[in-house]
């Protein structure tokens, strides 16, 4: 090709736009101040919160562990905070910190993160460990924790006051049918550790078993944070669903707490949070709308949550005839469906029920209680998680009960046996021809429920009065919308955490058509979520595979095509996106997400444990279980964002996932598949979807603890990969479990599309920071180089190209990876041309949904989340690695 001055300055432009790119070991803004800010993922300050834990990142080499630190507001205002290291860097530098402020500490905008001394809090969390008890005081309240028998809270006091008690972990079985008699079971307590002692948080985590009359199942795992400034404890609540789905169901899963009620019972209030504005306000004999009135002082003492007037001061004859006033004891609102719900209640078991309100979607708040105290309950995602209730119980009586239904028993048990039969599939060519037609992967015993698991967010709070109606319906807005603090982009950006990534741009008409695109792509889907309903229990935080344009629905009920499972990385996608523009969509999409795949979508018991499930019509009905969708890769952003305790475990729980491979074969249907006869102790593993994979978790471990066993097993892989004959282009070798090493010549010539797109990208470009292993690094970028390379080049180097060719448009990133780590801008070139192709991907300049028939409904012709996906991975980090290539790439509608 002859040179041009066009095409000459257009390489020199390329080639400048490489070496700018600040490089992994000399962050941008190495000689500023040691300072990082945070910002709300909304994008405002909250009017209230019950507390906040968030995380920051620090630049590698600039921060000792043995420093402390100071948060401030933007005007550099000391605030009480409590701060720890969650993980470090190689050389033993900070990489993350995680920081607690006190409840509803006044914030603006923005927060200041830098070394200094901590300011403490005013009134501390305390924890006292007892014999049989914890304590955790924050203020004036007493929070009495069991280590033993059903109540995880035993009481709490506000002063000397005892104002809830016996608040235990309460669940119901059906035997035999979602119809078959109920059985009834509490939580009981195995075991309490204390996590954190204060001075502004404190975490207790409580694990143990619900039983009942021959039963011991349903393990769970509830962390209590109580914060400074708090009346209520945060409350992470986690089971395990371990029970035979074809034998026994689950028809009720929650968390309910006493009330001592001693006031009379017009002097007893109800408060529950019917939407974000209005509260249902009412006693429980009611004194208001009566045929005689008692007098507006009673009247507005009882509606403001006072004491009323003595029965002598009511105006006549109210006073006197008190008893003859019904006494609502019972109150229940069920939200079943994501769309509506009915608030009932009648005056005890033996009586009828009256509905008194109905609506859209409850907030999922209420309060039972007295002047002389009460207690509240909130779950967050309560109507997305339908179907769910809130009820009260015996408030006539010496104790009111309050319950929180996660899944309520007034509904349909859960149903979780398989949805389809075998229909002839025993054998795997059978099986194979159901894939073929459906994109299922079917196998008669593997599509079960059983040890899957959801985690669940509440709130518990213990009053010495009734607050007023404006600050309950303050805390069921924090409980519905929890307000999160997020780190900046920016500094985030700097720190050099999470691989290669791009901040927002918009100084060019490609770097604009693009960020179009991504905010496009978020909204659609947030729109998605709700527009298609993708809600319920073990369905919310998920979104569709692929759309059915014929039907203008997604393939719900289409086998692969269903229910995505983090295929192809969305929820990396997300968290990309969250990280580069601070929250928003992207965030709340994401954090539901992680909720749903890290637990839904994997298995934490039995011959499964650690792996996930491949997309499908049920969450766990297809045969592959696979370490590609139990990924760590996909939980540990939000871990550092939050330092959730929960998302921690999890990713702990896959360190040894590997040895499950053991018994089961990932491959053992592949047609025509090699069938190495391999000696105890050594699998067959693919390099992408398996290892980078199981070495996000082994990475993550390694930076929160240095525990060099995890740093020496990621070496041993990188190495032996490397000095296989063709490296990362041999897709999978025997590996030994045993000694973490890859074994055999690895001379074969194996590709697959799947190898690099469920986070070995991202983990990669972590590893080659991180550790310097030569021999993988040139077998990564070798495999970055050769995936799109034309036939002719890759063949000269390999030899034939036998595997797949496909997502070459998620693959440009790859390519640019490689120009940017060589410097070539020829390579450069290649990787935008590849990119802007959209060859087997979503292409750019899609255009904006569209609304079509039946009904207006909005659809985005031709999108799929494994499209959507990989194109917004490949659009973030291509902006990061080639950007001036993209400036100069030719858009394509």
């Amino acid at each position: 090709m002859p040179i041009t001055r066009r095409g000459l300055m257009g390489a020199t432009m390329l080639a400048a736009g490489l070496r700018s790119l600040p490089t992994f070991a000399a962050p941008a803004g190495q000689r500023r101040p040691v300072n990082a800010r945070a910002n709300w993922v909304e994008g405002h300050p909250p009017a209230a919160h019950a507390g906040q834990t968030f995380g920051m990142a620090w630049p590698r080499g600039r921060v000792s562990a043995r420093r402390g630190w100071t948060v401030s507001d933007a005007a550099g205002r000391p605030l009480p905070a409590q701060s720890w290291v969650t993980a470090t860097w190689p050389d033993g530098s900070v990489k993350w910190t995680a920081h607690a402020l006190p409840a509803d500490t006044t914030l603006g905008a923005l927060i200041v993160v830098g070394p200094g001394r901590a300011t403490p809090p005013e009134a501390p969390v305390r924890v006292e460990e007892r014999a049989d008890t914890i304590l955790i005081v924050t203020g004036d309240h007493r929070w009495e924790i069991g280590r033993s028998g059903d109540a995880f809270v035993r009481r709490a006091t506000c002063g000397d006051r005892m104002v809830l008690r016996d608040a235990a972990l309460v669940a119901e079985l059906r035997q035999g049918s979602p119809e078959g008699p109920r059985l009834p079971l509490r939580g009981r307590i195995d075991r309490v550790t204390v996590e954190q002692r204060g001075p502004v948080r404190a975490v207790v985590k409580v694990e143990g078993y619900h039983v009942g009359p021959g039963q011991r199942v349903l393990p769970f795992v509830v962390r209590l944070y109580a914060y400074a400034g708090s009346p209520g404890l945060r409350i992470v609540h986690s089971f395990v669903h371990d029970v035979d789905p074809a034998a026994w169901f689950v028809s009720g899963i929650g968390l309910s707490t006493a009330v001592p009620m001693a006031a009379p019972l017009h002097d007893r209030h109800v408060r529950i949070a019917l939407d974000d504005k209005v509260m249902f306000v009412e006693a429980i004999r009611p004194l208001t709308g009566l045929r005689r009135d008692p007098g507006e002082a009673t009247r507005a003492a009882q509606i403001a949550g006072r004491a009323t007037p003595p029965p002598s001061a009511m105006a006549k004859p109210v006073g006197d005839l008190l008893e003859r006033i019904p006494a609502w004891g019972e109150l229940s609102l069920g939200q079943f469906s994501a769309q509506g719900f009915t608030l009932r209640k009648r005056t005890g078991p033996d009586h009828g029920w009256i509905d008194a309100a109905e609506g859209g979607r409850a907030p999922g708040f209420a309060y039972v209680g007295s002047p002389q105290g009460g207690a509240a309950i909130g779950a967050r995602w309560f109507w997305q998680r339908h179907p769910s209730e809130i009820a009260v119980t015996n408030a006539t009586g010496d104790s009111a009960y309050l319950t929180l239904w996660l899944w309520s028993p007034r509904a349909g048990a859960m149903d979780l046996r398989s949805y389809r039969g075998v229909m002839g599939m025993e054998g795997y060519d059978a099986q194979n021809e159901g894939l073929a037609v459906t994109y299922e992967d079917y196998e008669q015993g593997w599509d079960s429920a059983t040890a899957i698991a959801r985690t669940s967010e509440l709130m518990l709070w213990a009053f010495d009065a009734t607050p007023p109606t404006d600050r309950l319906q303050a805390l069921a807005a924090i409980t519905a919308d929890a307000p999160q603090l997020v780190a900046d982009p920016a500094g985030l950006h700097a720190a050099g955490v999470f691989g290669h990534w791009s901040l927002p741009d918009r100084s060019t008409p490609n770097r604009t058509a693009i960020e179009d695109q991504l905010v496009h792509l978020v909204d659609f889907y947030a729109g998605e979520v709700d527009r298609r309903h993708w809600y319920g229990f073990w369905n919310h935080g998920d979104v569709m595979h692929s759309y059915d344009s014929d039907r203008h629905q997604w393939r719900y009920d289409i086998g692969g095509f269903a229910w995505a499972n983090s295929e192809l990385s969305p929820d990396l996608w997300l968290w990309m996106q969250a990280l580069r523009t601070g929250g928003g969509q992207a965030y709340r999409l994401a954090e539901a997400m992680t909720r749903h795949t890290g637990e839904v979508d994997v298995y934490h018991l039995g011959r499964f444990r650690g792996l996930g499930t491949r997309h499908g019509v049920q969450h766990f009905s297809d045969s592959s279980k696979q370490p590609r969708v139990s990924n760590a890769a996909y939980r540990r952003i939000y871990y550092y964002l939050t330092a959730d305790e929960r998302v921690g475990d999890l990713m702990r729980d896959l360190l040894t996932s590997d040895r499950t491979l053991e018994t089961v074969e990932i491959g053992r249907k592949v047609p025509g598949g090699e069938r190495p006869d391999l000696p105890d102790g050594v699998i067959e593993m693919s390099f992408g979807t398996v290892w980078c994979s199981l070495a996000a978790a082994w990475l993550t471990e390694w930076e929160r603890t240095g525990d060099r066993r995890w740093r020496d097993r990621l070496i041993a892989g990188m190495d032996s990969i490397g000095r296989l004959k063709n490296g990362w282009i041999a897709g999978s070798a025997p590996y030994d479990l045993a000694s973490g090493r890859f074994v055999g010549p690895g001379d074969k010539v194996s590709i697959s599309h799947l190898n690099a797109v469920f986070g070995a990208v991202e983990i990669n470009a972590e590893l080659l920071q991180l550790l310097d292993v030569p021999r993988y690094r040139r077998a990564w970028l070798d495999y970055c180089r050769y995936y799109n390379a034309p036939r002719a080049a890759f063949e000269t180097r390999f030899g034939p190209r036998k595997g797949s060719e496909n997502l070459a448009e998620a693959h440009s990133r790859l390519t640019a990876f490689a120009a940017w780590a060589e410097s070539d801008p020829s390579l450069a070139t290649r990787a935008s041309n590849e990119f802007f192709a959209g060859r087997a991907g979503l292409g750019t300049r899609m255009g904006d949904p569209r609304h079509a028939p039946p009904g207006g409904i909005v659809e985005w012709p031709g999108i799929s989340t494994n499209a959507a996906s990989q194109w917004g991975l490949a659009a973030i980090e291509n902006l990061a690695l080639i950007p001036a290539a993209i400036d100069v790439g030719k858009l394509r509608s």
